[in-house]
């Protein structure tokens, strides 16, 4: 094959790769009481959480939305990450309870993990509007790493942090239970 061959061949299995990203991988997890749980799993690079968009950041996606949020707590904003919230109130007097029992410098810190490129971005996983982004976080020192998550609801067009409980949500978290007790593989 040709080099012109070998560079075609490469963009286009570059762009299958981000068009399957981009659909997400349909599964469904079977419980021991014989319900079923059915989501989309998307798969994005490792670091995608840590790398500078091009455009300004908006919360234009489930990504998009934790890159926004944990740059305004990584530096102490906590009025412009509440108002990523789906309930900016609570969510205000949750953080500045958090900062309060923590201090400023290790309230900072916690939430530039989710920056770090080296902890890494294991999946996004959607039930309807619902997302829920999970991290491996390599800088904790533990291990196994931890996993650490957010939640987030697609609102007309935005997605906001999702501070409301809900099915939907539970959900999620119960994916996520057994995503940290390694039955459910990203």
């Amino acid at each position: 094959m040709s080099a012109r061959g070998l560079a075609l061949f490469a963009a286009a299995a570059l762009a299958a790769a981000k068009a399957a990203a981009a659909e997400g991988e349909p599964r469904v997890l079977e419980l021991e009481d014989g319900r079923r749980i059915e989501y989309v799993l998307y798969r994005h690079a490792p670091d995608a959480h840590a790398r500078t968009p091009a455009a300004a950041l908006a919360p234009d996606s489930a990504l998009n939305a934790a890159r926004l949020l944990n740059l305004h707590l990584s530096t102490g904003d906590l009025e412009e990450a509440a108002a990523l919230s789906n309930a900016p109130r609570r969510r205000f007097e949750v953080l500045a309870e958090y900062r309060r029992d923590v201090g400023e410098e290790q309230f900072k810190r916690v939430f530039a993990q989710y920056l770090d490129p080296a902890n890494r971005l294991l999946a996004e996983i959607a039930i309807g509007k619902h997302r829920l982004l999970v991290w491996e976080l390599r800088v904790a020192g533990a291990t196994p790493a931890p996993l650490a998550a957010l939640y987030f609801v697609e609102v007309e067009g935005k997605y906001l942090l999702d501070d409301v409980p809900g099915e939907t949500r539970a959900l999620l978290r119960r994916l996520l239970v057994e995503m940290r007790a390694g039955r459910l593989r990203p």
